[in-house]
């Protein structure tokens, strides 16, 4: 019986990352809120550390490592957010970090977690186990593994992001959150649990990955092929067993979003708000433009997750 994170972890991760992660700014658009007849509040990630949310569960998790652990070294898996964060907070607690990542992951990502410092080991997603693989060079190495998501440490930092918008903003009737693996749409849900109960939490994922929503929706976790989608930070096979057991208690529903409206996300961010969102960041916005959500006269929080997109490929996303 897995005993999931509560509230009381997010404040928890709040006080340790007092000073180190930056309390993202929240901003509006009349353009977005005429759009929706609602009044939207956008939780910038896209300025957080490095570049995304993931720096909020990553350090948290390091830093409860004991001496033994810190000496020895991390290890973890991810297409890019997760890598440069694992990286960014093992530099800042001086821990030794080694990433596997994909070989189709953005070069900018990839070379921004070699810049932090840490040890990149490329893969091919589409047919190598990267959790096998991460779990056998732990076991060889005595690293200690912190995963993209699924574990409670990571959940309860990526927790803090709708914490902070609902200390700012109060009370909201909807939240939508990008869903890849699921640690920051469990960790929202923890803290609009607690802080705002009627809110209806939705998670927002790919239409070509949608294991999420097929997993949310029979009640069982899902497993899918690697999806093949503009989100590269949601292009996971499957939900992991704590973000699952807090989502399917927590979370409203499950939807998706197109790689063209994804794309379209893009254009508003950079053209109206002149802000730099990736693809998979945009996955909220997308949702609440096109997935027929009753939005109208309501108050409705996004969380951007992120800004980490090459600007070579964002320009070839938007001029196609």
């Amino acid at each position: 019986m897995l005993t999931l994170p509560t509230y009381q972890d997010v404040i928890a991760a709040g006080a340790r990352l007092q000073g180190h992660a930056h309390r993202t700014p929240v901003w509006q658009s009349r353009t977005a809120d005429e759009r929706l007849e609602a009044s939207v509040f956008f939780k910038c990630e896209n300025f957080q550390r490095m570049g995304a949310f993931k720096f909020r569960g990553a350090f948290n998790a390091l830093s409860r490592f004991s001496a033994a652990q810190r000496q020895a070294g991390v290890i973890s898996f991810s297409s890019g957010n997760h890598a440069q964060a694992i990286a960014l907070s093992a530099r800042l607690l001086g821990i030794p970090a080694t990433i596997l990542m994909p070989l189709d992951a953005p070069p900018s990502k990839i070379e921004a977690t070699r810049a932090y410092g840490a040890e990149v080991i490329l893969f091919d997603r589409y047919k190598c186990d990267r959790e096998a693989m991460t779990r056998e060079l732990a076991g060889q190495r005595g690293l200690t593994l912190i995963p993209p998501y699924d574990h409670p440490d990571v959940i309860a930092g990526q927790g803090t992001a709708a914490k902070e918008l609902f200390e700012e903003v109060g009370a909201l009737d909807f939240l939508l959150v990008p869903l890849g693996g699921g640690g920051l749409l469990a960790g929202s849900a923890l803290s609009a649990r607690a802080l705002a109960s009627a809110c209806q939490v939705y998670g927002v994922e790919p239409l070509a990955g949608n294991d999420g929503q097929q997993s949310f929706r029979s009640g069982a976790i899902v497993h899918i092929e690697t999806p093949k989608t503009i989100a590269d930070g949601a292009q996971t096979q499957h939900l992991g067993q704590y973000t699952f057991g807090i989502i399917r208690r927590d979370v409203h529903d499950v939807v998706t979003a197109s790689d063209a409206h994804l794309v379209e996300a893009m254009r508003f961010f950079a053209e109206r708000m002149k802000m730099l969102v990736e693809p998979t960041g945009c996955l909220g916005f997308a949702a609440a433009c096109h997935a027929g959500l009753p939005l109208a006269g309501k108050r409705v929080g996004v969380i951007l997750s992120g800004g980490n997109v090459d600007l070579r490929r964002f320009g070839e996303l938007l001029a196609a």
